[in-house]
């Protein structure tokens, strides 16, 4: 199971959201590149990248900074967040991106995402951020009457690499990971998922490694780490 490290960026800084309310939002300390820095040191061979300021303008807007890290840390890093047209997604996978991820424009261009699929095979993903199964875009700003599970089953021949699910009242409270629906999810897709959302303990990811299920191929965390309530030593262990 792979242990995905978050770094979100808004405004240059490393930050977290409550539920995905950009007026709920908390600043960290250390810059992306010295957290990326600090994730590498530890054993972490996998980060996680949103650009909260791309997911917001529909345009990468954290490109420099993002780039530092590509040029100076040794990780496989998964990234996400206003990447909305082909060159873009182009220059981040020259640039040695190993996943793109998808959101908004995944869900609002279908022809986009069968064209990048074949493309770039094996290197795009999609975030499903989701409220009682619905999809929200641009940032979790704009609520649709999508179900998720709909959208997969159009696109799911496509060659999507991965699902990132993301239970948006969960993110970010510490609460505990919706497993239950990411897992029904996951069997009726058959597409690796990535959890994400309200990882609270070192517990929750022994819970989701145990249930040893092949479809569930990673968990994000974020807060947690940020906070304290899981040591970073013992996340490593698991990986």
């Amino acid at each position: 199971m792979i242990i995905f490290p978050a770094i979100d960026i808004k405004d240059g800084k490393c930050v977290r959201l409550l539920k995905g309310d950009f007026n709920k939002i908390t600043s960290y300390e250390k810059s992306p590149l010295e957290q990326a820095n600090f994730f590498s040191k530890k054993g972490f061979k996998n980060i996680h990248i949103v650009d909260l300021d791309g997911a917001l303008l529909g345009e990468s807007k954290n490109t420099k900074i993002i780039r530092e890290i590509i040029n100076n840390v040794k990780l496989k890093i998964q990234i996400g967040g206003g990447i909305r047209n082909i060159d873009n997604i182009n220059s981040w996978i020259e640039a040695g991106v190993d996943r793109i991820v998808m959101g908004t424009a995944a869900v609002e261009n279908i022809s986009l995402l069968k064209n990048v699929c074949e493309k770039f095979k094996n290197k795009i993903a999609i975030a499903l951020d989701v409220r009682d199964g619905l999809i929200a875009l641009s940032g979790w700003t704009k609520q649709t009457n999508i179900s998720a599970l709909d959208f997969v089953n159009e696109v799911k021949d496509f060659g999507i690499s991965r699902i990132i699910y993301t239970d948006i009242e969960k993110d970010g409270t510490k609460k505990g990971p919706n497993i239950k629906d990411t897992v029904d999810f996951a069997e009726k897709v058959n597409i690796p998922m990535v959890i994400s959302g309200g990882i609270s303990s070192i517990n929750d990811i022994k819970k989701i490694k145990s249930l040893n299920n092949s479809t569930i191929e990673g968990v994000i965390v974020g807060k947690s780490i940020y906070d304290g309530d899981i040591e970073i030593n013992d996340l490593v262990k698991i990986i």
